[in-house]
């Protein structure tokens, strides 16, 4: 499915926009509510509403000041974009110095604007937090942000597709799971996988435990829930992740996400390969469609025939 254009508000490290249109292609086209419970900057959502894929979507990421910001992005477009316009001329007699004080500014106030602004000059646009859960990622100081006038477009334009059929919440995962039925489809893109250990990634405010995950996903396939998964890749002969268990019986789609920016910074040629599962109520319904690609483990990457 080829999707262009789309609006992307939010500059965020890990935002499947890139990937959206192949991720889309395992969509169904009925779906009644798309549910995102780790859904970052929403890249997915927009995506699917600008196809025409959902009539409704349930936008949820635990980080609350995200999910703040995406509230105000799709209700109050002209608001918060007035109001990035005004951060972004004040900053340049100082941008350095302004940075700081408006990252004090957000820890203290949670300011979905500050956030906005943090996230447009912070470094590769990547989220860290301390301990205290206070947002501590500096500035690159080598630039200044996106241009107001293209901010403004980005966030009408994610407006334009959501509002009026949007639900946003910062729950956790598993509440939000339990919303979801068979006419629904839910799509996950978890942080960084963690061990049952509860150790912490400083990109996110709680980690996922692989455990407890793969225990959601065996609910949904007891309840026949249609969803996909974002989890393992590789890059080169390099995996990452830890591979979801076969007795969940899920399809495993490889997606080229091409050469990251680092690999292009040291003129290296490796891909980075992203892991796409697909349930099996879901599998079931696209197996009759032409195009699909299936590649489940001890199996090469082939094309699955109508029927087949």
């Amino acid at each position: 499915m080829k999707v262009t254009r789309l609006p992307h508000p939010i500059p965020y490290q890990g935002s499947k926009r890139n990937l959206a249109p192949e991720i889309l292609r395992y969509f169904p086209s009925d779906i009644n509510v798309l549910y995102e419970p780790f859904a970052g900057s929403a890249a997915i959502s927009i995506a699917t509403a600008a196809a025409g894929l959902a009539k409704y979507f349930y936008i949820n990421d635990l980080n609350k000041p995200l999910t703040d910001l995406l509230y105000e992005i799709i209700n109050n477009p002209e608001q918060l974009a007035k109001k990035y316009q005004n951060l972004w001329y004040a900053q340049m007699e100082d941008p350095k110095q302004f940075y700081i004080q408006m990252r004090d500014q957000f820890n203290e106030s949670g300011e979905p604007y500050l956030f906005l602004y943090l996230l447009a000059r912070c470094i590769k646009a990547s989220v860290r937090y301390n301990t205290r859960g206070e947002f501590n990622q500096s500035a690159d100081n080598r630039r200044k942000g996106m241009n107001p006038k293209t901010m403004k477009m980005q966030i009408l334009g994610a407006s334009y597709y959501l509002k009026g059929k949007t639900t946003i919440a910062s729950k956790t995962y598993r509440d939000v799971l339990k919303l979801a039925k068979p006419e629904d489809l839910v799509y996950m893109d978890p942080p960084y996988q963690g061990v049952c250990s509860g150790n912490r990634d400083t990109r996110y405010l709680e980690g996922v435990e692989f455990c407890e995950f793969v225990e959601s996903l065996q609910e949904l396939n007891k309840n026949r829930i249609r969803y996909i998964v974002s989890y393992d890749g590789r890059t080169g002969d390099k995996s990452y992740g830890q591979m979801l268990p076969d007795d969940l019986n899920l399809t495993l789609i490889e997606l080229d996400a091409g050469r990251s920016s680092q690999a292009t910074l040291l003129g290296r040629n490796s891909v980075t390969i992203e892991s796409l599962y697909l349930s099996p109520a879901l599998t079931e319904e696209l197996s009759n469609v032409p195009t699909l690609y299936r590649y489940t483990r001890g199996e090469q990457l082939c094309l699955m025939e109508g029927g087949t």
